[in-house]
């Protein structure tokens, strides 16, 4: 990302499947799951979010599809969608708030290998660069 221009990246996606996370296990097994497409920006009303696609996901579409207000959609949301799902495990009713990149995460893995991994992809991308400049 920083030979595109990037100073930093998110990548709460990421450590939300990690052996550290306090995710639910079904959870993190579900961000395993998932496929391109899964995903979908949703509750722009109230705070943009990505969630993966479940029951409650469809709910919260048919919802905005029959022009719930604001208040509605806080109303059925309530304050505990997102404990049930991402820490409960209810993948079911609860909200499962995940980024896109969920696709390309097929293992759970520590903290420590996590960033042990990027910081070899780059240096492995700096040197590519260094040596197409030097070209």
């Amino acid at each position: 990302m920083m030979a595109l221009g990037a100073e930093g990246i998110q990548m709460g996606t990421r450590f939300a499947a990690s052996i550290e996370s306090s995710g639910h296990p079904e959870f993190k097994r579900k961000i395993l799951e998932a496929n391109d497409g899964d995903t979908l920006v949703t509750l722009k009303k109230v705070v943009p979010v990505r969630l993966l696609k479940n029951a409650f996901f469809d709910q919260v579409q048919d919802l905005e599809n029959n022009g719930a207000t604001m208040e509605q959609l806080q109303q059925f949301l309530g304050k505990e969608r997102p404990k049930k799902g991402m820490f409960e495990g209810n993948l079911d009713e609860g909200e499962l708030e995940i980024g896109e990149a969920c696709a390309l995460i097929h293992e759970i893995k520590s903290c420590w290998d996590i960033i042990h991994d990027v910081m070899n992809e780059f240096n492995s991308a700096k040197a590519n660069l260094e040596d197409i400049e030097l070209g």
